[in-house]
């Protein structure tokens, strides 16, 4: 056998990517990463491009935890303990305590009654959605969800899918009136935090709209949020989107590799809800999970969050990510105003957009640019994440330099 016709089928399909502008090309490789210093925060070298030191402005890892002294202990520690993976699916033998341990701290700092984790946030909302949507239900969806949320509903093939305008409350309001009655269950399923934007979802309004139209659906309408972007990074004490908006949805999930600084995804809810998921979920049953020293160091980060050392972070990436907001307002660049520490510089062309990420680059700077097909014409965009390791003058030298361009 050859691997010939496909290759020739594959390398069209890369030359389709590259040709749209999809093609994402060869990864940049961290090959170390050095401490902060003079009042700046840590910079990170890059393979192929010698002794340079980088900016990172493109991290999920909103408060710094992956370098946390006592996270990385923690983590060390229980690989002592429990060794370095867990060797075993959870039902079999690779449940190890510090899994257990974490899902109570999560359902706890949630305020659920259970929580699973998963091996990764994308397993999670993978695992969870199709579990439940039936032949008979109907699926809501925010027009700009995650991939990981549209493909859960492909998975799952429901009765019906709708897709709402993002944030279009009147919308959702509308496909729920039209629906009543006929499907027996409905899931209203959004982001928390939208990742290309830094915008948030009205979860109250969700709610509202909802709990009105509940008596036409027998099984009830089930809202299930992903604040994957959220946790760690948003609200008061940082239990996201739903702190943030005062409002409360049936299932939550979201990441340990973004604002807790590790790896994996999770899950929380009623125990009934967490029981059946736990029996049915094929990500779960026949994936291992993280390993027990990233659950460690998972709950290690949650406590750190959930502490006064937790609350000056958010504080900090508050006041950082309001300062670049600022500072690009004053060098006449657009925005979008909000208190997430994704913070996009809208620059609404192609060429451009690409141009600015390559002169970011050649003077030491990370970020993230977006373009079409990506987002749509027009919308454009260099996506900027602010963490808490990072210092005032950080956000000053981004700024010296944006405005040379």
């Amino acid at each position: 056998m050859s691997l010939t016709r496909l290759e020739q089928a594959v390398s069209a399909k890369l030359a389709d990517l590259r040709a749209e502008g999809r093609l994402k090309g060869a990864e940049k490789v961290v090959t170390a990463i050095r401490e902060g210093r003079d009042c700046y925060g840590p910079r990170v070298l890059l393979a192929g491009q010698g002794d340079k030191e980088f900016l990172r402005m493109n991290s999920n890892s909103y408060l710094g935890l992956s370098l946390h002294p006592e996270v990385i202990k923690a983590e060390e520690e229980a690989v002592r303990r429990f060794g370095a993976g867990p060797g075993a699916v959870r039902f079999i033998s690779g449940t190890c305590e510090p899994h257990v341990e974490l899902e109570k701290k999560l359902a706890a700092f949630h305020g659920r009654e259970a929580g699973m984790i998963f091996s990764a946030a994308y397993a999670a909302i993978m695992g969870v959605l199709p579990q439940l949507i039936t032949d008979e239900t109907l699926v809501v969806s925010d027009e700009l969800n995650h991939n990981s949320i549209i493909n859960a509903i492909r998975l799952s093939r429901p009765a019906q899918k709708a897709i709402y305008r993002h944030l279009d409350m009147a919308g959702l309001e509308a496909v729920l009136k039209e629906h009543s009655g006929k499907v027996r269950r409905a899931v209203v399923v959004t982001d928390g935090i939208f990742s290309m934007r830094g915008d948030h979802a009205p979860l109250d309004r969700v709610v509202e709209v909802c709990r009105a139209y509940e008596t036409g659906y027998e099984e009830g309408i089930i809202t299930v949020v992903d604040d994957s972007h959220g946790v760690g990074a948003f609200g008061k004490t940082g239990r996201g989107t739903e702190e943030y908006v005062g409002a409360r949805v049936d299932i939550l999930l979201a990441t340990l590799g973004k604002a807790l600084g590790v790896n994996g995804g999770y899950v929380v809810a009623s125990a009934p809800v967490v029981e059946y998921l736990r029996e049915t979920s094929p990500f779960y049953i026949y994936s291992n999970p993280i390993t027990p020293g990233e659950a460690a160091a998972a709950a290690r980060s949650l406590e750190i969050l959930d502490s006064p050392e937790g609350l000056a972070m958010l504080e900090k990436i508050r006041y950082l990510a309001s300062r670049l907001r600022e500072g690009f307002a004053k060098l006449g660049y657009e925005t979008i105003a909000g208190d997430h520490p994704i913070v996009p510089l809208l620059v609404r062309d192609t060429r451009r957009t690409a141009d600015l990420v390559r002169f970011l680059f050649d003077h030491g700077i990370l970020a993230t640019g977006l373009n079409y097909p990506v987002v749509p014409k027009g919308e454009e965009e260099i996506r900027f994440q602010v963490n808490a390791s990072h210092t005032d003058r950080d956000v000053e030298s981004l700024l010296r330099i944006l405005k040379k361009f």
